[in-house]
């Protein structure tokens, strides 16, 4: 089979692609796409954006705290990413007195720059492909435990073969659901601190309303500066640390872009599914994403509420309230969209194309011909437990007191193997998270969260899932609102100051105390069975579902080599490309590629949360001064669409015209563009991006911190 699979790798590489869809690993760019990107107005060349032997655009992209993307913009370090990337930083810095999120914040010196516990930055050095040592030995008459086994020996053994300096790491991941893997040597800088960052008013204009809409209108980045020791290497936090010098910093273009310029997006997108049968796209879109919804339907009614009532709560769950619409918004979208293009019928469609194929040759129809029936099987006989994981999954999220509750159980499980004192080490640090965690919680509103959604455990969750013990406490209770109101009332978890204060008196009484308390034992409990009685079964599933995706890939990689068959994204490095675009709405609508500051006065609302506008930036509009930034019209852009391929993690990467200069700051997608996870279309699939343009004029004109636009490279005045 391994000859069939590399047989069938090689073909990928030769059919005629399409742009706008796949991520690519970069060192395969040359190979795979790098004609069709020229084709398509790229100018720079393939060893330009990946190499191993010259600085490349690859050294001046970061993954950025692991779940974003940002780039280096000048040869001090300096680091652009989203405001929504940077947003717990700015957070955690702001104060009703000094109010970062509210009025911005610029540092007008180095000395001013804000450092960031736990913030770090990594770069790839290098990666490459390690398949056949990962896959050594391994067969398809394995067990899945054996084959698992045999693939982290080998993995263990391949990482310890690699010589790593001090803050590198080497990282070993599956692609083509683990029939090829790659490693990526990395090298991580843990001193990283805040910059610059605009009022919310802009780097969240539109907030929920706007979110994953067209046309947007939001300034949404926040810079930062990579400081390492005085010798150039990484190092932990300190007030001798310097600048960095990066190995490679972008160019920043301020020619703008116009309809049909190529487009390039780089960064480390986090999960796509594009290869699921149609029957788990069908479950997945109709069935668990509109449970997710809904239950966040519930807690954002409540967060909302309580923060247009009480200035102080929209401060501390500002950052909250952004978590949880993300994804509520993003579920919805994605389950339209699969609707609106007829996604799951043309799933079926390939399905049918691939069994028909098979019939060609019988050995191969012995081997592949019933994967996707067992497949079918096993997600119609797994759907209850994942709707009972999508509820607990929800309650769990949502509701603080159920997330304390499970941090520390997780931390007194350390006590339970290695005793108390191993627990006693790790006060300091637990300490630090209560302390922090605390700071933003409010009782009250987590009370009314778990009023809106614990119903849901009792009234929606399968009977044979729900805990006898939860079951029970609210039989004993005089009504689901006593209930309610008896966990807040009567548990530790509810009040943080005394919480922290039991643990730095006595970390044994303080164990003692959390696990006798009636909230920490209710979510304990609800938690415990559900782990039992449906986490670990639907783990069970997972497994015998991965193995037969697995085989299901390498089917699909040899049966058609003419298709453009890329890896799902894995938080690895990938390239994404297309063109600078409008679209045709799915109702005929037409949308332009591009918005301007005229836009985000239209949409403004006084003292709205959503779309307020700070003073200083409606004057400059007034006056018409937007220093070089503006158009040759007169006009200053502020976002841009693109057809690239994008998802989670893609926040924060770099918008690169043909010349792999930064134009733009991708940030979002359009609501249609989310089934892009699961089926992507290029004729509706656009991903949303700041104008750099908008950026530099933040910076400079609203700002009032030109400094920072002064040592970044900027090039093409005039296109």
């Amino acid at each position: 089979m391994r000859s069939v699979l590399l047989l069938s790798l090689t073909l990928v590489l030769l059919p005629t692609l399409r742009a706008g869809g796949g991520m690519w690993l970069p060192l395969l760019l040359e190979n795979l796409n790098e004609e069709e990107m020229r084709a398509i107005g790229m100018e720079i060349t393939a060893e330009d954006i990946y190499s191993i032997n010259f600085g490349s655009l690859k050294d001046a992209i970061v993954h950025f705290g692991g779940f974003c993307t940002g780039e280096v913009i000048s040869a001090q370090g300096l680091v652009l990413t989203n405001h929504h990337c940077g947003f717990s930083a700015i957070q955690d810095h702001s104060t009703l007195e000094n109010n970062y999120l509210q009025d911005g914040f610029w540092a007008m010196n180095g000395a001013e720059e804000l450092p960031n516990p736990g913030l770090y930055v990594t770069f790839i050095e290098r990666m490459e492909e390690v398949t056949d040592q990962v896959l050594a030995g391994v067969s398809d008459s394995l067990s899945v435990k054996d084959r698992s086994q045999m693939i982290q020996q080998n993995t263990a053994r391949l990482k310890s073969g690699y010589t790593l300096e001090a803050f590198e790491d080497v990282l070993v991941k599956p692609f083509y659901e683990g029939n090829t893997y790659y490693a990526f040597v990395t090298k991580t800088y843990n001193d990283v601190r805040l910059v610059g960052a605009p009022p919310s008013s802009v780097g969240k204009f539109g907030a929920d309303t706007d979110n994953w809409e067209w046309p947007r209108h939001t300034g949404d980045f926040s810079l930062f500066r990579i400081y390492t020791a005085p010798d150039g290497s990484p190092a932990e936090y300190a007030e001798t640390n310097v600048p960095m010098v990066p190995k490679r910093h972008l160019e920043v273009s301020m020619a703008g872009v116009v309809p049909g310029d190529f487009s390039m997006i780089f960064g480390f997108p986090g999960t796509t599914d594009q290869y699921l049968p149609a029957s788990a796209m069908q479950q997945r879109t109709e069935v668990i994403n509109p449970i997710r919804v809904g239950m966040r339907d519930r807690s954002l009614a409540v967060i909302d509420s309580a923060m247009r009532a009480d200035p102080q709560i929209k401060i501390d769950y500002a950052s909250k309230q952004a978590r949880i619409a993300n994804a509520w918004k993003k579920w919805r979208g994605e389950s339209q969209g699969v609707a609106a293009v007829d996604a799951l019928d043309k799933r079926r469609t390939f399905e049918q194309e691939f069994m028909q194929r098979l019939e060609a040759k019988p050995s191969a129809k012995a081997r592949y011909g019933d994967l996707l029936p067992q497949l079918d099987r096993l997600y119609a006989e797994r759907e209850q437990l994942e709707q009972t994981r999508a509820y607990t999954g929800e309650i769990n999220y949502n509701i603080d007191l159920f997330r304390m509750a499970n941090y520390l159980d997780a931390q007194f499980k350390v006590a339970d193997n290695n005793g108390l004192e191993a627990f006693r080490q790790r006060v300091p640090g637990i300490l630090s998270y209560l302390e922090k965690f605390y700071a933003g919680y409010s009782a009250a509103v987590d009370r009314e969260v778990a009023r809106a959604l614990l119903s849901a455990y009792y009234e929606e969750v399968p009977e044979q899932y729900r805990d006898a013990y939860v079951m029970d406490q609210l039989a004993f209770a005089d009504s689901y609102d006593a209930l309610i109101d008896g966990l807040y009332s009567g548990s530790y978890l509810s009040r943080g100051e005394r919480l922290t204060e039991l643990l730095r008196e006595n970390p044994a009484d303080f164990i003692e105390r959390l696990r006798a308390d009636r909230a920490f034992q209710y979510a304990r409990q609800l938690n415990r069975y559900n782990e039992r009685e449906v986490v670990d079964v639907y783990n069970a599933y997972a497994e015998r579902i991965n193995a037969l995706q697995r085989q299901y890939m390498q089917g699909l990689l040899a049966f058609f080599p003419e298709r453009n068959l890329y890896p799902d994204a894995n938080s690895t490095l990938r390239v994404s490309y297309g063109k600078f675009e409008g679209f045709t709405g799915l109702d005929g609508t037409t949308n332009d590629y591009m918005t301007y500051l005229d836009g985000v006065m239209e949409k403004y609302v006084p003292g709205d949360y959503e779309f307020d506008v700070p003073e200083k930036l409606r004057q400059l509009h007034a006056d018409k001064d937007y220093g070089p930034y503006a158009t040759a019209s007169g006009k200053l852009p502020v976002c841009v669409l693109g057809s690239n391929h994008t998802t989670g993690g893609n926040s924060g990467s770099p918008a690169l015209n043909g010349k792999g200069q930064l134009v733009g700051l991708n940030f979002d997608r359009t609501w249609q563009s989310t089934t892009s996870d699961v089926y992507y279309d290029p004729s509706i699939c656009r991903n949303i991006m700041v104008d750099i343009r908008y950026v530099l004029f933040l910076i400079d004109k609203l700002g009032g911190a030109p400094h920072l636009v002064q040592e970044m490279t900027l090039v093409n005045s005039s296109r």
